[in-house]
């Protein structure tokens, strides 16, 4: 692919040139937690990508290079670069999270009368897609350790129609795999891992998106690595791959270009965000690692109320998270309101989001759930505090003094 664009700052090197030959950080002024003089006077919000010229210069190629017999060059770049990160073989880039959940359900033949089991805390296309296949979503409790689907949960759940369970490391912390992978064993149950928050999250040294029989990850603009909207399927398994991409690519037979001979879906990535997914995905370690140092400033700053009023998301044993959210958690929810700590938070121009309510008590199933214990313990205690990548010191100092201030109220 040609470079064609942008001279550089010394006039010498393009930016594309520049990426190619591994120079561009040069180029590239972040902002990690920058030293800002004073907190923003608009809204802190929850969420927010860091983007560099690395990211532009290979749009732009896409833009003005990405068509005709290089229609999938980046498409292919990525899916090799991700499959490789993870640490499985084959990867589908999609639209959505949710389209390769979708595909992922199809490509394992889940039908009509098939019962998945999912977590009680997520967001809701983790069951929807259940229902897109035809089967029934069962909702298994969380834990309040990791608030992952709990293993203890799923045993109790298991019955002569279930086929698989769908696992999500919520908010970038990895769920118990090797528990979870027992049981599937045990009762020859399918995994597929929900590991849309969880880019770059380990559990006993291995990535998350590689224990099941498919993963899928999300790059909507508040995850850690963003095209805006998109997703991926991975697999390790030849066979599932084959089937995952006849579905994705409308049941098309490779040998006849228009001919159908098979079931089929249609959510596919272009190649333009491909392009500006690459260069999110070349530049993971950094984020990652930023984003563990936003959760160790809250931790250093809120270090007096941990234990007595507040629980944060820390990782647990063999875990390793990328919090991609920080949450905090009120100990005695029963007395001290969740909601007026948000209330009090966004007079004071500081943005923050409940957890997911327990998705079994939303209005839309073919039948009506109650709540579980954990979950419904969750979603009253608590929020995701600002966690954008670009977050600065004084920022997270700024949120911390009046959650300090907040909590003085109940001394």
């Amino acid at each position: 692919m040609k470079n064609l664009f942008y001279k550089s700052i010394d006039g010498k090197i393009s930016y594309t040139e520049a990426v190619s030959k591994g120079k561009y950080k040069k180029y590239i002024k972040l902002s990690f937690l920058k030293k800002s003089k004073q907190p923003r006077k608009k809204m802190i919000l929850t969420a927010g990508p860091s983007v560099s010229s690395k990211e532009l210069a290979y749009t732009l190629d896409a833009a003005l290079n990405g068509w005709n017999e290089n229609n999938d060059y980046y498409l292919n770049k990525l899916s090799k670069s991700f499959s490789k990160f993870i640490g499985v073989n084959y990867a589908i880039p999609t639209s959505s999270c949710t389209g390769a959940l979708h595909i992922a359900l199809k490509a394992l033949g889940i039908k009509k009368g098939d019962e998945v089991i999912v977590p009680n805390i997520t967001w809701v296309a983790t069951a929807s897609v259940v229902e897109f296949v035809g089967a029934k979503p069962i909702f298994a409790d969380v834990n309040l350790d990791d608030w992952n689907i709990s293993p203890e949960e799923i045993k109790k759940l298991i019955t002569k129609r279930t086929k698989a369970i769908i696992v999500v490391h919520l908010y970038g912390h990895p769920a118990k795999m090797n528990a979870i992978s027992s049981i599937a064993k045990k009762y020859n149950l399918k995994i597929v891992e929900d590991a849309a928050p969880a880019i770059g999250a380990e559990y006993m040294k291995k990535k998350c998106g590689s224990f099941g029989d498919f993963s899928a990850f999300s790059f909507q603009g508040a995850k850690l690595v963003v095209s805006g909207e998109g997703g991926i399927l991975l697999t390790d398994n030849y066979n599932l791959y084959k089937k995952a991409k006849k579905i994705s690519d409308f049941g098309r037979k490779k040998a006849k270009t228009f001919w159908i001979n098979g079931p089929g879906l249609k959510y596919k990535m272009s190649n333009l965000q491909a392009a500006f997914l690459l260069g999110q995905l070349e530049r993971i370690k950094e984020l990652i690692k930023n984003k563990k140092k936003i959760f160790s400033l809250y931790k250093k700053e809120l270090r007096k109320l941990i234990g007595k009023k507040i629980f944060l998301n820390e990782e647990i044993k063999n875990c390793k998270s990328i919090y991609m959210v920080t949450c905090l958690r009120i100990i005695n929810f029963k007395n001290i309101k969740i909601k007026n700590l948000m209330i009090f938070l966004k007079k004071n121009k500081i943005d923050t989001r409940l957890i997911f309510p327990a998705i079994s008590t939303y209005p839309i199933w073919s039948k009506k759930w109650k709540t579980t214990k954990n979950a419904n313990i969750l979603e009253k205690s608590v929020i995701n505090l600002p966690s954008g990548v670009n977050l600065s010191i004084k920022e997270i100092q700024y949120i911390c003094s009046k959650i300090k201030e907040f909590f003085k109220k109940y001394d």
